[in-house]
């Protein structure tokens, strides 16, 4: 699981190498890789999006938990302030990896979201 979680959240340079289709590239913006660190994504052809600027709020290295936040994107709708994710990696029973993901939105003043802009 540790190598999993390397490969995956603390090696930006890995996903664009294997994934060129979905990120083009990682930039690392402020920081020095833990919460607080700011890296802009540009993405692929496969994304209808192009970029999104993401702030990591918690890396947690011994239990496996990352989150963040994207902060800025063509992704971010009129009246969506930001998106958070949070990534788990967990040991499952038959000796892999489980990766459980939660994600928020939040949006400005009393706007309201449809489960179609969502998707």
């Amino acid at each position: 699981m540790a190598r999993l979680f390397k490969a995956a959240i603390l090696d930006d340079t890995l996903l664009p190498k294997i994934l060129p289709q979905a990120i083009k590239s990682v930039e690392i913006l402020e920081g020095d890789g833990g919460a607080g660190k700011i890296k802009l994504s540009k993405f692929g052809e496969a994304n209808k999006f192009k970029s999104a600027k993401h702030r990591v709020d918690e890396l947690d290295k011994e239990n496996f938990v990352y989150s963040y936040s994207v902060i800025e994107s063509d992704a971010l709708k009129d009246g969506i302030e930001k998106f958070t994710n949070e990534v788990k990696f967990e040991a499952s029973p038959n000796g892999g990896s489980i990766c459980k993901t939660n994600s928020s939105i939040y949006t400005k003043g009393d706007v309201q979201i449809t489960e179609e802009e969502i998707k």
